[in-house]
């Protein structure tokens, strides 16, 4: 609800009846993050996670570094708000660089020292893959399978994954995947949008509204409930479009869709 503040975002979840809300890091700095968490706490909300932290892959240290300061900021954050769950946008490839294997190694390695830091402020990670199409300049993780290959290099209590309809929804082995993920314990969010044909100029704006696609989407929900998953079902959804309307009218609308198409 980009069109909302954080005080509109937590008066229309509570007229909504909507317990739970994701929470995006600008927004809530910009307002005050101690502010932000007394607001939540005090309207009866979970904050079902924060987003976003990562972007891993610098090749340098000083990029290194300045990731996992980052990184480490954004767990206070969240450990502040509330949310047990920290989202990982894993970052694409330096610039002149090609080496996508070594770019996913270069995420592992800074996990290896962020997520025991995390787990010793009640956080938990999550990798999140995006589409392929974003593999080049934001997240090299593009499956659930290698999402689940670097998190598995960690206990399941410190780094899971995010399971996203949107970015996941064409992989042949996102059933199979999926119980993989289940049976380590580690799906710590789901997510939900669908995909819009033909694609919107600057595609990372083109999440369609539930129901307006391609995607399965109470499927997806019972293979992540088959899983074992039950936690929040967030609805993620960056369109302009939505942005420009009412949010009271928009959020009104999500639960309608959700009803209608997922549950």
């Amino acid at each position: 609800m980009r069109q909302w503040s954080v005080p509109e975002l937590v008066a229309g979840c509570v007229s909504a009846g909507v317990g739970a809300v994701g929470l995006w890091r600008d927004p809530v700095r910009g307002f005050g993050v101690r502010e932000t968490a007394k607001l939540v706490a005090g309207a009866g909300l979970r904050v079902s996670s924060l987003c976003r932290g990562g972007f891993f892959t610098a090749a340098d240290p000083a990029g290194r570094a300045a990731a996992l300061a980052d990184n480490r900021r954004a767990v206070e954050e969240a450990a502040e708000l509330g949310a047990d769950t920290l989202v990982l946008v894993s970052g694409g490839l330096p610039e002149g660089d090609r080496d996508l294997v070594g770019a996913r190694r270069r995420v592992a390695d800074v996990l290896g020292e962020l997520a025991p830091w995390a787990a010793g402020h009640g956080v938990r990670l999550g990798i999140e893959p995006l589409h392929p199409m974003f593999a080049s300049d934001r997240c090299v993780v593009s499956t659930l399978g290698q999402a689940l290959d670097i998190a598995e290099q960690f206990p399941a209590r410190e780094v899971g994954v995010v399971v996203d309809s949107y970015h996941l929804w064409w992989d042949e082995r996102l059933p199979a995947e999926l119980r993989r993920a289940g049976e380590g314990g580690r799906i710590v969010s789901v997510q939900l949008a669908d995909w819009v044909t033909p694609l919107p100029e600057g595609v990372l704006l083109g999440r369609g509204q539930l129901g307006d696609g391609s995607i399965d989407l109470r499927g997806f929900r019972e293979l992540a409930d088959a899983a074992g998953y039950r936690g929040p079902v967030e609805v993620e959804i960056f369109q302009p479009a939505l942005w420009a309307r009412d949010g009271g009218d928009v959020l009104r609308e999500v639960v309608e869709r959700y009803r209608e198409h997922v549950e």
